[in-house]
């Protein structure tokens, strides 16, 4: 394939692809981000505490982890926007 292209292009590839693994890898950051800053992985992050501290113990199915955690906020509303 990079016989069929001339020079320029050539060189060009290799920029072309570092700079795509670039942006892949801060969307990645950013969507990470987001979901973490929105509580998206909460669930996923109370599974793996408890694993680790409190080996054996029963995690609470992911619909009673919300409930709990929206009762909790119900009773401290602390500081949020809604």
């Amino acid at each position: 394939m990079l016989a069929d292209m001339n020079p320029t292009d050539a060189a060009a590839a290799p920029r072309r692809e570092g700079l795509w693994s670039l942006v892949v890898r801060a969307g990645r950051g950013i969507r990470w981000y987001m979901t973490t800053l929105m509580g998206d992985r909460a669930y996923d992050t109370y599974v793996t505490h408890l694993a680790a501290h409190h080996p054996g113990a029963q995690p609470l199915t992911e619909r009673q982890f919300w409930r709990e955690k929206m009762a909790d906020q119900d009773r401290n509303p602390g500081a949020r926007c809604c």
